[in-house]
């Protein structure tokens, strides 16, 4: 069932509702941050988020218009022995709700979503951020909402902080902070290891180059979507030293971009690191000659492929291979580049 890995004890819920739950380090960490005598949690779901809420804070209320949803989330919270939540079921919005609901510390909010759109906004979200801070605006001024992490920060039309979270190397969550929650205005966090940073103004941005240099670095998504890739590039200079000269950014396509320097470091807040092996024109079969050479076994493409070329050109560049070590394939214009993963925990 999906989402079940992601949870000390599996969740009670539909299928539907376990996809979208949200991962349980995401959960632990966020319930720590809003910490608090008592919290709100609005749009509550199956309560996998509200089950760390309860851990955390001295008393709890548990919103959610489901009804089939709020029953998941009293058996998921009665799963880990909580008896501090109280749940109500029905609109967030609704006056006879709010009105259960007395001063709080925190109110969280996580609201309904598209499953897809061509372009993720806030205006999507409902309940709608203005419409909950108006209607819980006298209970606290400190809210915290989720929201689709694909919208960049100059998307989001809010006075709060935008804490963008990837778990595990990949993008997850968008947490917004407003009120006395706001530290930054945009923060990145990496999961599970728990770093982070924060803007530093007044740095520049990151030289753009078209050659890659003896290592490569892929930042965790979590920094590209905070647009704090200067504030990261500029650690990675203390880290090296100045004689090692700076890092540049190598954009390999509108998905993928690396920090490329001579100097070999290991930082928290990098995706992968890499030593490169070779740049080369992208012709599979020359690549498979040199990758035997190499102790390689296996290839990860990271290039543009089409969907029916995918098999024909790992295929090509696998052919035979085998060595223990695998390699990370780039493709820019045409032109290859060879990474093989290092500091590899």
């Amino acid at each position: 069932m999906a989402r079940r890995k992601q949870f000390e004890k599996p969740l009670h819920g539909d299928k539907e509702s376990l996809r979208f739950a949200t991962p349980e380090p995401i959960a632990r960490y966020r319930a720590q941050r809003l910490r608090s005598k008592v919290l709100a949690d609005v749009s509550c779901g199956i309560g996998g988020q509200t089950v760390f809420f309860a851990q955390q804070c001295e008393f709890v209320y548990a919103v959610e218009i489901d009804p089939k949803k709020i029953e998941y989330a009293k058996q998921n919270c009665a799963m880990y022995g909580l008896e501090n939540v109280k749940f109500i079921c029905g609109d967030a919005l609704d006056p006879k709700v709010i009105e259960q609901i007395p001063a709080v510390d925190v109110i969280f909010s996580d609201p309904f979503r598209p499953a897809e759109e061509n372009e993720r906004h806030v205006s999507s979200l409902e309940p709608g951020i203005p419409n909950v801070l108006a209607a819980y605006g006298e209970k606290t001024r400190n809210f915290a909402f989720e929201a689709p992490p694909q919208m960049p920060p100059e998307r989001i039309p809010f006075d709060c902080e935008k804490e963008y979270i990837s778990l595990d190397g990949q993008l997850n969550r968008l947490t917004l902070y407003f009120g006395g929650l706001k530290q930054y205005d945009r923060m990145a966090v990496a999961l599970p290891a728990g770093e982070g940073l924060i803007p530093k103004y007044g740095l520049p941005q990151v030289k753009e180059t078209d050659k890659m240099k003896l290592c490569a670095y892929e930042p965790e998504p979590s920094v590209v979507a905070a647009e704090l890739l200067p504030e990261l590039a500029e650690s990675m200079i203390q880290m090296a030293g100045p004689l090692m000269g700076g890092f540049e950014l190598f954009i390999v396509d509108k998905k993928r971009l690396l920090l490329t320097s001579d100097a070999l470091i290991k930082q928290s807040m990098i995706k992968n690191h890499y030593l490169v092996l070779k740049v080369c024109p992208f012709e599979p079969k020359e690549i498979n000659k040199f990758l035997k050479g190499q102790n390689i076994g296996s290839v990860v493409l990271r290039a543009g492929v089409k969907p029916e070329e995918y098999w024909e050109v790992r295929n090509a560049v696998e052919k035979d291979l085998e060595g223990n070590k695998t390699v990370h394939l780039f493709v820019k214009d045409e032109i290859a580049i060879l990474c093989e993963v290092i500091f590899n925990d």
